[in-house]
């Protein structure tokens, strides 16, 4: 505890650590966020669901804080129903079993150009004769079109582009634009103020009801944007953070403590146990690490477990453990290895608890820097293609945006806000490593 105490004060003492720490802090809070607010399995949902889901969601929109950096104030998307925004319901029941349901939506468009489309969600139930709806927008003011008569299914999907009936009766043009223009049907900007749509239902039989939810889509989403798929980036974004520190820290981990492990197996046994570590060592450092890892997800599996498996197997006999080796001959003849070994202490019993920990505090900053390496090693595998295809990661997303030409489209926030947090958690990594190296490695404190 002495030895911690002593480390943490240090740490204080140089800006880069304290600043590394609170960055660190932060990257635990959002991943502790997100697994919290999006467990694994819904969040699994909403990034590999469908039109079920991500009706909600515009197609390929910037985020909304967009408009922070714009001096024209884009649309932005959003959905009123019962459990959200301006909503009133009121329910009159007739003498003969039948019902007047009466829903009104209420939103302030302060926006200067014009939504994508707009939507009406019904969720119906009835017996045998289908509800019957008419439909009514209010403009700021004051004036009421009436968009027309509907006969309701059980799942029934009203779309403003796509009624006909509607277009003819605003001239041919797109009801999504012609509803905000003003009464002299100017069309360089739309109306602003507080819009209502009624929708007066009848449900004809006991126990029939009706449901709608209204959906607006407009040229910007939420706090991440959307992709060609309609998923909000956000899923992604948030729990890439749990899965780039847990592939990066669990490999760190493994990787630091068994190549610890074979180094001091090696210099403490020699013979042919050092013999076949060193040879082994050898071969590896002459394979091709990035190459065998793509064979290994194009020709196995992309299962980011199987991944993480292959770096640490790899990543063990690396040039590290020679210097190691070299480390542990010396601390080998130390008097206090040679007194333990009088006591008659086993072999296990000196590596793990004599040999080993004489050597974990120089290891430590190099685990605390490798951590970045293997964050963007299953990025860069992702980017490639052979990222596990059941998690939304940041390199997946990179990979998606690639694929579908976001960069050549101009949507850079697609691209921009994984790489951003890829490089804040290399940064975050790198300033805590440099420190600690600086602590644990004299030469370089005096320096």
């Amino acid at each position: 505890m002495k030895t911690i105490k002593r480390t943490f004060k240090e740490m204080m003492r140089y800006p880069s650590a304290v600043m590394g720490m609170v960055m660190i802090f932060i990257l635990i809070i959002v991943a502790a966020y997100a697994m919290i607010s999006i467990p694994y399995s819904k969040a699994i949902e909403l990034w590999r669901g469908g039109e079920e889901i991500w009706y909600r969601y515009p197609k390929n929109v910037p985020p909304a804080w967009s408009n922070w950096f714009s001096k024209e104030k884009r649309s932005e998307s959003f959905a009123i129903n019962a459990n959200e925004g301006a909503y009133t319901r009121e329910v009159n029941e007739n003498r003969d079993g039948s019902r007047l349901i009466t829903m009104t939506y209420s939103f302030d468009y302060e926006f200067d150009d014009f939504p994508q489309d707009m939507m009406f969600y019904f969720t119906n139930t009835f017996t045998s004769k289908q509800p019957f709806a008419t439909i009514t927008w209010i403009t700021p003011d004051g004036r009421e079109i009436r968009l027309g008569d509907y006969r309701l299914d059980a799942g029934y999907v009203y779309r403003f582009s796509q009624d006909g009936n509607l277009r003819n009766k605003l001239r041919g043009l797109n009801p999504q634009e012609a509803l905000f223009y003003d009464a002299a049907g100017n069309t360089a900007a739309p109306v602003k103020g507080t819009y209502q749509i009624t929708i007066s239902a009848v449900a004809w039989e006991p126990g029939d009801d009706v449901n709608a939810e209204f959906v607006l889509h407009g040229e910007l989403y939420g706090v991440a944007g959307t992709d060609i798929y309609r998923r909000d980036l956000k899923v992604a974004l948030l729990w890439g953070v749990p899965i780039a520190l847990a592939f990066g820290l669990l490999a760190a981990l493994g990787t630091s403590i068994l190549t610890m492990l074979f180094a001091a197996m090696g210099a403490w046994y020699g013979g042919w146990v050092d013999g076949l570590i060193q040879r082994i060592t050898e071969v590896n450092l002459v394979l091709p690490f990035l190459s065998i890892l793509v064979m290994i997800g194009t020709f196995y599996s992309r299962s980011i477990w199987v991944i993480l498996g292959a770096t640490v197997v790899l990543s063990i006999f690396t040039g590290q453990i020679k210097t190691l080796r070299a480390a542990f001959i010396q601390v080998k003849e130390s008097t206090y290895i040679e007194a333990a070994r009088a006591y008659g202490a086993s072999n296990w019993r000196l590596i793990v608890l004599y040999l080993i920990p004489r050597l974990v505090p120089t290891l430590i900053p190099g685990l605390v820097s490798s951590v970045p390496t293997f964050v963007f090693l299953e990025a860069s595998l992702s980017v490639l293609g052979l990222g596990d295809p059941t998690l939304p990661t940041w390199g997946k997303l990179i990979n998606d945006a690639f694929v579908n030409g976001a960069l050549y489209k101009g949507q850079y926030y697609w691209i921009l806000e994984p790489a951003v947090l890829l490089m804040f958690t290399g940064l975050a990594f790198a300033l805590l490593g440099f420190a600690l190296d600086r602590i644990f490695n004299p030469r370089l404190r005096e320096a």
